[in-house]
């Protein structure tokens, strides 16, 4: 992709030290030679957008709907800004941590977000690469000002004076063609490799899903064998299971915990459908920050933790740390310790029958809005082998997908690189260290989207786009 592309022949000093150096016919600018601050109002019926880390500005709907986030806007939206297409639109609070973009569509944002129209000489899609790019956040992050890091705000006329590269029209196009090409190139590997990644699951839960709920064959046939009895559970969603194994319901095998923080100063938990309960310092989030944790719920070792709005996605598990988590979650603990190993409960909670049961037992207006409530979940029935076999199992589940584990984690590791190459790749070009004029000379002109910003984006990312933080007043 980056074959013949070599640096520009002559470079000055930029006086940005964001920017660095750049070509010697490229100007460079304050923002507010670029662009004009507009405050559209009083357009209550037109679309709600989202202006998100990871997408830039998307359709609210799109972004809300299949999550367990909320529309928190006002109910009188006279007050929210137009955006128009073309329009660049940040929010201030995060501005630092990529929530900008040029947008595709028309609707109205938070009063507090700031929209930008670009003068006549100006590409918003290379400027929405520019502005996304690493050295830009921190740049942002300069000129934010507030208490705390979660408070920090970009006000516009702090963004008036970010000083910008203003590249030749036609150079700026070329750019945002080459980029248009190559994310379109990396967007398709990724989604092959996330493809791969849902099928590699797939066989990891067939797996599972067997050794849960039927046992160990002694023939290691991959069959349950005449010496391993079946008999009907008595519940539809779950079938047979061996004739030994005890069921029960889950009011007796565990009970809901409300312990709360007086702190707030605890290890902060996640809790996933995709990585269980972990902390959140191990992953890369960056929203959802509040100004206290005091009366946050606490999670010991062995507890099993619910994202209530998210279990029929598999939101929860036994949690491995001490620590806190929202206090709209639930947090369970065992009765009787002898009942369950931690990695056998934790396996079963996660398998397609009991998804499928959360799901039924779950209220709410439509599939977003969806929770599980203690009294549901303690009505469900829970399989307990004896602890021996569970501990058989455990080590047999291990064994058979840990090929599978390997080869998802590679994949996911590949997604990763490719993200990062993204990410220098476009640094690159945007500030002129790479010239992409006679490449982006031999692709067809496409209308561009910012890469990645249609309906259909690849989602797999979601949980990092619900960024609607509290709505700060505009002074």
């Amino acid at each position: 992709m980056i074959e013949g592309l070599k640096p520009y022949a002559e470079y000055k000093e930029s006086g940005q030290k964001w920017l660095g150096d750049v070509p010697n016919h490229w100007s460079v600018l304050p923002n507010r030679a670029l662009f004009d601050e507009v405050k559209d109002r009083n357009h209550p019926k037109e679309e709600m957008l989202s202006v998100t880390i990871t997408r830039g500005i998307v359709r609210q709907k799109a972004l809300l709907d299949g999550s367990s986030k909320k529309d928190s806007s006002n109910l009188d939206k006279g007050a929210y800004k137009l955006v128009q297409p073309l329009d660049i639109a940040y929010n201030k609070m995060r501005a630092w941590q990529g929530a900008l973009g040029a947008s595709t569509f028309r609707g109205i944002i938070s009063p507090a977000y700031v929209v930008m129209r670009p003068r006549t000489e100006v590409n918003p899609w290379f400027y929405h690469n520019l502005y996304r790019t690493p050295s830009f956040a921190k740049e942002a992050e300069r000129w934010s000002y507030g208490i705390t890091s979660d408070m920090w705000s970009l006000r516009p006329e702090h963004f008036k004076v970010i000083g910008s590269v203003l590249p030749p029209s036609a150079e700026q196009a070329a750019i945002v063609r080459f980029l248009d090409h190559a994310n379109r190139k990396i967007d398709g590997f990724i989604r092959a490799k996330r493809k791969l990644i849902g099928l590699l699951n797939e066989q990891k839960q067939a797996i599972i899903h067997k050794a849960v709920t039927r046992g160990l064959p002694s023939t290691g046939s991959g069959q349950a064998t005449p010496d391993v009895p079946l008999k009907p559970s008595g519940i539809p969603w779950l079938g047979n299971i061996p004739g030994h194994w005890k069921i029960l319901r889950s009011k007796y095998v565990f009970r809901e915990m409300d312990e709360r923080s007086k702190t707030g100063n605890e290890e902060q938990l996640s809790v996933s459908h995709i990585t269980g309960v972990t902390p959140r310092s191990q992953k890369n989030i960056t929203m959802f920050k509040a100004e206290s944790y005091v009366g946050h719920k606490i999670c010991f070792p062995g507890d099993l933790a619910v994202n209530t709005m998210w279990a029929w996605m598999a939101a929860l598990g036994i949690s491995k740390h001490e620590g806190i988590i929202s206090p709209a979650y639930a947090v369970y603990r065992q009765r009787k310790p002898e009942h369950l190993l931690s990695d056998y409960a934790d396996h079963l909670l996660r398998i397609a029958p009991y998804k499928l049961n959360y799901l039924s037992r779950s209220t709410g207006l439509r599939a977003s809005r969806l929770r599980l409530y203690p009294d549901e979940f303690l009505k469900i029935s829970i399989i307990i082998p004896p602890k021996v076999e569970q501990q058989q199992i455990i080590d047999s589940i291990y064994v058979d997908t840990s090929a599978l584990t390997t080869a998802i984690s590679r994949t996911e590791r590949e997604i990763a690189l490719m993200q990062e190459y993204r990410t220098r790749l476009t640094a690159d070009i945007v500030t002129g260290k790479l010239d992409v004029r006679e490449a982006a000379a031999k692709f067809p002109e496409v209308q561009s989207d910012g890469g990645d910003l249609s309906d259909k984006a690849d989602t797999a990312d979601l949980s990092d786009d619900l960024d609607e933080s509290a709505e700060e007043e505009e002074p």
